[in-house]
């Protein structure tokens, strides 16, 4: 029976969700700072303009930022704990409402990035691992090179030019009209309300919508899981095990399948919190492109409008999202590799 040591996976999961709470509160602390040391007000930036001063007044004094800072801080942090994450400035709805009717979309859009991205970049890293300084090593090492690189609105913009004319997909929006006025929305994400009504018809037509996008922001990440893959495939080629395998007669085919394909996806396990929230942030420029309805999207609307109020909020929650996928991509690394847990 496992001991409660510096290797017990318990203490180990403990731990991870012990610094969370750090974790948070300095996230919360500095998008409180950056958003307040920001040039201008708030509440005339987003609504200036449109109400006289005394009504601009009355409602910064709504709001509480006529109060001392540190007041405001507490008020801030207070409300998040309670899941409050604001309402918004120009058009005075919860975060959680935005949130709920935008996050479907971006869900979506990230889940099927992530799909291409893994279905894409794993296989082409194991084949450059495989056959090391060959023609199809440097042409795929070039590859994830230019797609890590590539800005990704330039990329959705060269795709909508060169490939949805000859493929006949839409470059915009995440349905046609006629699907999102027949599709009852019960769960919020699109693909998911089309599957449970059973019309063939919409589900066809989500997913067309949803390839472009996908494939753009996937192809952001692509080049990640390639020279990850890539690196660990080499130095598991290399280890003693492998050479031990080898001399034993087995087959190539099953040393690089056993032995060095499995032990090289340990490291891509690690690393799938921080490349979420690396297509969160591609999100925001994927999803204007394509005029996907998701959060992104609502961001850049609220940027432009100085909606400080929704900013703090999607922001906010946005961390949180990347902090909990983190701590639960530890413990899963901590249950596939002892190693991690001491």
């Amino acid at each position: 029976m496992a001991r409660a040591g510096s290797g017990s996976l318990p203490r180990y999961i403990l731990q991870r969700i012990l610094l969370v709470i750090p974790m948070i509160w300095v996230i919360l602390t500095v998008v409180f700072v950056v958003l307040r040391v920001a040039p201008g007000d708030p509440v005339s930036a987003a609504l200036g303009g449109k109400l006289n001063a005394q009504a601009l007044e009355q409602r910064r004094e709504a709001l509480g930022f006529n109060r001392p800072l540190i007041a405001q801080y507490w008020d801030y942090v207070s409300s998040v704990m309670h899941l409050d994450f604001g309402t918004t400035f120009s058009d005075n709805q919860p975060v959680l409402r935005v949130i709920r009717d935008n996050g479907g979309a971006t869900l979506s859009l990230t889940v099927a990035a992530f799909v291409i991205a893994l279905v894409v970049g794993i296989p082409l890293g194991l084949l450059a691992g495989r056959f090391r300084d060959s023609v199809p090593d440097v042409v795929i090492r070039l590859f994830g090179i230019l797609s890590y690189a590539a800005p990704v609105f330039f990329v959705g913009f060269l795709l909508q030019l060169y490939v949805a004319g000859p493929l006949g997909l839409p470059t915009s929006g995440d349905a046609s009209p006629i699907t999102v006025f027949q599709v009852q929305p019960k769960t919020h994400i699109l693909l998911l309300d089309a599957l449970l009504s059973g019309n063939g018809a919409a589900i066809q037509d989500v997913l067309k919508h949803l390839v472009l996008p996908a494939t753009t922001l996937g192809l952001l990440i692509c080049g990640i899981f390639i020279r990850l893959v890539r690196v660990n495939m080499l130095q598991t080629m290399q280890a003693d095990y492998v050479e031990a395998a080898e001399a034993r007669g087995i087959s190539s085919g099953k040393v690089t399948w056993r032995h060095g394909f499995r032990n090289a996806l340990v490291p891509v396990i690690t690393v799938v919190g921080l490349q979420f929230a690396l297509l969160l942030g591609g999100a925001v420029l994927t999803e204007p492109t394509f005029n996907w309805p998701g959060i992104g999207s609502k961001l850049v609307f609220y940027i432009n409008n100085r909606d400080y109020g929704a900013v703090q909020g999607i922001i906010t929650i946005f961390a949180l999202a990347v902090v909990l996928i983190s701590v639960i991509i530890d413990i899963v690394n901590a249950l596939i590799d002892p190693r991690v847990r001491f």
